[in-house]
């Protein structure tokens, strides 16, 4: 079972549960958190024991706990997943997001599984295939179209798995799970959660004569992923959970994200309340900011919605990847230890502590830190900024440099305090009786819980004006602001006999309402049910394929024993498993190096440059000793980038590989696929 086929999820990143819980309180119906290990962030770890905590918080308002267990894991990693899996369930999680299907051979709990990011899945068939092995929640690759997500959501089915989406965050620029430069380069395996992040370094590019095409460029950095004018059209191909990318990232992002996809999201409920297919969030009240929602004030490398609309030229970040920040202004002048700024707004204001950066004549960003700010001119938006460096040290700063602000601490103060409110709705009833006063609490989600308290004929007073003693028993018994519940509308009703108002001690009402608020926020808390674990389709459905490579990242026996379960005939071990030695395909990607410098066969035959015809391929990147090849496989529009696993890491990875195996290695049928490249 997944989400009903109304409800949209609002997914969060959490790097712990400090962040979790204001992920939850900004408006997240879900949050993703690694666990002790074995998550795809080797350094975003928790103990289960604040995953507990996080998981208390969420469930109060309905809201669900993910923790990752998305690494692909060695035989002797096996059983330690698997006593992390009953712990996590037993902390009360919801689900385990996977990448290695050996955890399905092996005797996990009854709780959900979701195929992570690092599964690849870009077809109907993989996502059919994953649905109907147990998965009740599938990621789609970030490259997908809304036509191809829609093809994925048709063949599947919305009772059995719900569509999850990366809407924001930074972007892988390969598949997922389909990346092993870091591991060939480095022997750290972006698979077991430990990416050097090759692509955001700079390159050389350079043809088959040895010229260069682009200099010192970040060629395989991408601008960072924005979904925001998207969201209604995601909904529409079948997309019902919207991820939020960012286990490493800040308290201040996840805050300032969240509320942001919390507003697209509640504006397209309300927008679509009354049409023939209405939506609703996936878990319970809403949410109020102290703040105004900005993506733009957050890192990013510039946005993009990358292939959601198709292939763009604009979805790289080739000359830099830090974030540039939004254009304030321009240098009027320079001195001795101050710059002078005309800003383009007069309503811009800079504080000391501001982050600014330009581009030097290179086009390499610099930063320049606010030690002090002085305001010269109001009608003419000039500043006088003392930076922390000397002026020396900021390369090519001089008159007429656009200059943005990537850092502002004033708004970022906005978010060190409480920024969000997050309440449920409750509607009240005050029944008083003969001998005493009942209240009942009625939640949005259809709760109750009704108290008592004595109240004896005896002690009554008449209200010397009803109407004021009937507002002053509505006002305190709608303060509730310490709890998770806002009152809607509360209404008194006076048993026969009691004709006319009488005075409703505040002691009294104190009492109703505090006992009323635990009964109920007990009750709502019992009723929370996690859904439960989907079951296989029995007999095995067949793997689209009947050959996998080392992209399919098998493993271990579990994960070998799975795949041919389900009619798979060769299967070659994981790129970690040391056996694949010569050139190969360390990325695969839908980003198109050659379409980038408008070199594609598509555009052009080939461009004329100063060194003469330079032809599109083959071509290398180089950066430092490090060189690897492009090849192109034009039929799906995608770029491999091949390279070797350098001798010292093999070497060291089958040391490594040995000593956890103590002495016996992995063994795997050794007749491997050729791999073949349209061009």
């Amino acid at each position: 079972m997944s989400l009903l086929p109304h409800q949209l999820e609002l997914l969060a990143p959490a790097r712990d549960a400090a962040i979790g819980i204001e992920a939850v309180n900004h408006g997240a119906d879900a949050v993703y958190i690694g666990g002790p290990g074995f998550g795809a962030r080797s350094s975003a770890d928790n103990s289960v024991a604040d995953i507990a905590k996080l998981v208390a918080h969420a469930h109060r308002f309905n809201s669900r706990i993910f923790v990752t267990l998305n690494t692909i894991l060695r035989d002797d990693e096996l059983e330690s997943a698997r006593k992390l899996a009953w712990q996590l369930y037993d902390a009360g999680v919801d689900a385990l997001i996977i990448q290695d299907m050996g955890l399905l051979g092996i005797d996990l709990p009854p709780i959900q599984l979701h195929a992570s990011t690092q599964t690849d899945i870009r077809t109907p068939e993989k996502a059919r295939f994953l649905q109907d092995v147990g998965l009740s929640q599938i990621v789609l690759a970030r490259e997908l179209t809304l036509e191809q997500i829609a093809a994925i959501r048709a063949a599947t089915d919305p009772a059995k798995s719900t569509i999850e989406f990366f809407v924001h965050g930074a972007l892988c620029v390969a598949y997922s799970g389909q990346c092993y430069i870091s591991a060939a380069h480095t022997g750290r395996s972006a698979n077991r959660g430990e990416c050097s992040q090759a692509c955001r370094l700079p390159y050389q590019v350079i043809d088959d004569k040895g010229r260069f095409v682009a200099h010192d460029k970040h060629v395989l950095s991408m601008k960072d992923n924005n979904q925001s004018d998207n969201i209604a059209a995601l909904v529409d191909a079948g997309v019902r959970s919207f991820k939020i990318e960012g286990r490493y990232k800040d308290m201040a992002y996840v805050k300032n994200i969240t509320a942001h996809y919390r507003t697209l999201l509640d504006e397209l409920i309300e927008e679509r309340q009354h049409s023939d297919t209405p939506l609703s969030r996936a878990s319970s009240g809403s949410t109020t900011f102290s703040f105004t929602p900005d993506p733009n004030q957050n890192f990013n490398r510039e946005f993009t919605d990358y292939f959601v609309h198709g292939r763009q030229d604009t979805i790289g970040a080739f000359d830099t990847p830090k974030n540039p920040g939004q254009a304030i202004g321009h240098v009027l002048q320079t001195g001795p230890n101050w710059v002078e700024l005309e800003l383009t707004s007069r309503y811009t204001e800079l504080h000391n502590g501001d982050g600014l950066c330009y581009y030097d004549l290179q086009k390499e960003l610099v930063g320049l830190a606010i030690n002090r700010a002085e305001l010269i001119s109001a009608k003419k938006a000039r500043w006088r900024v003392f930076p922390k460096d000397a002026l020396d040290t900021l390369k090519d700063l001089r008159a007429g440099v656009e200059v943005n602000r990537n850092r502002d601490v004033n708004w970022l103060r906005q978010l060190d305090k409480k920024s969000s409110d997050r309440r449920i709705g409750v509607w009240a009833k005050l029944h008083v009786l003969a001998d005493a006063v009942q209240l009942t609490l009625t939640d949005e989600d259809g709760h109750s819980a009704t108290v008592q308290q004595p109240f004896p004929a005896a002690n009554r007073q008449p209200a010397m004006d009803a109407e004021a003693a009937t507002e002053q028993a509505r006002a305190q018994l709608s303060r509730l602001g310490n709890t998770i519940f806002i009152a809607i509308s509360l209404d008194i009703t006076w048993a026969r006999g009691q004709f006319d108002a009488i005075v409703l001690p505040s002691s009294l009402l104190n009492a109703l309402r505090r006992d009323a608020v635990e009964a109920l926020e007990t009750a709502h808390t019992q009723a929370f049910t996690r859904l439960p674990r989907a079951v296989p389709v029995e007999p095995p459905v067949p793997y689209p394929d009947d050959t996998l490579s080392y992209l399919a990242n098998v493993f271990n026996k579990p994960a070998h024993d799975f795949y041919a379960r389900h009619g798979v005939k060769v299967i070659a071990p994981a790129y970690e498993a040391v056996q694949e030695l010569g050139e190969v395909s360390l990325m695969i990607t839908k980003h198109c190096v050659r379409f980038s410098l408008s070199l594609c066969p598509k555009q052009a035959k080939g461009v004329t440059g100063v060194q003469g015809f330079v032809k599109a391929e083959p071509l290398q990147l180089v950066n430092g000793k490090e060189k690897l090849t492009l090849r192109f496989d034009c039929k799906p529009c995608e770029m491999h980038v091949m390279g070797k696993m350098k001798p010292a890491v093999a070497k060291q990875s089958r040391q490594e590989l040995l000593a956890a195996s103590k002495g016996v290695p992995i063994a795997f049928h050794k007749t491997r696929p050729k791999q073949e490249f349209g061009h």
